[in-house]
């Protein structure tokens, strides 16, 4: 099953240089949080990109499920399992309604996807990130952080908006500092960000 590509999103994945958040190489948060044995289950990568955080899970075991709104990433992932050998679905869908692929997931992961929505749709995507995870299923959330200076880039987000967006139904578990990594960009590597341990009520 496939979802609506968005071609503003398809078109950062098909220019000449790579978005500044597909690294090629899984972000650090998520190495950690694999090798602390959190990434299991039948998980949800939730704004894949080109699947590297995804296939970190599938290589450790997990079930794994990749879902963006760019078909150019989506193939990538796909050609990037094969040629690795590991066995994860990637399907092209909008992380505001996942529930389209009738799944159910133990994990969630969003390495860069909160921080994109305004107001509005960043409740609809925490009401479709409950409507997938079981009931004490955890979710592990990376977004950028309004300790980050200037004003290029994502939005910024304090960890109390984090508190308030997960406020109902769930159990914030966790709020620590952390980095993103990034392809340079003015003339910066890594850039602020926020790793949320999230526990669904």
């Amino acid at each position: 099953m496939t979802g609506q590509a968005h071609p503003e999103w398809d078109a950062s994945y098909a220019a000449g240089t790579p978005a500044p958040w597909d690294i090629g190489r899984p972000q650090p948060a998520f190495v950690r949080l694999a090798d602390e044995g959190r990434l299991t289950g039948r998980l949800l990568d939730a704004g894949c990109g080109t699947g590297e955080n995804a296939l970190l899970a599938a290589s450790r075991g997990a079930d794994v499920t990749g879902i963006d709104v760019a078909p150019t990433a989506i193939a990538r992932a796909r050609a990037k399992a094969s040629e690795r050998g590991l066995t994860a679905r990637f399907e092209v869908a909008d992380a505001l309604d996942p529930g389209r692929l009738s799944l159910t997931a133990d994990t969630v992961i969003d390495s860069g996807v909160f921080h994109v929505f305004g107001d509005d749709d960043r409740a609809r995507y925490v009401a479709s990130l409950a409507a997938v995870l079981r009931p004490a299923g955890a979710c592990y959330l990376m977004c950028f952080s309004d300790r980050q200076p200037g004003t290029w880039g994502p939005r910024r987000v304090r960890a109390d908006e984090l508190r308030a967006a997960f406020s109902d139904g769930w159990a914030v578990e966790s709020i620590t500092a952390d980095t993103f990594e990034i392809n340079p960009m003015d003339a910066a590597t890594r850039v602020q960000a926020w790793l949320a341990a999230i526990r669904r009520n």
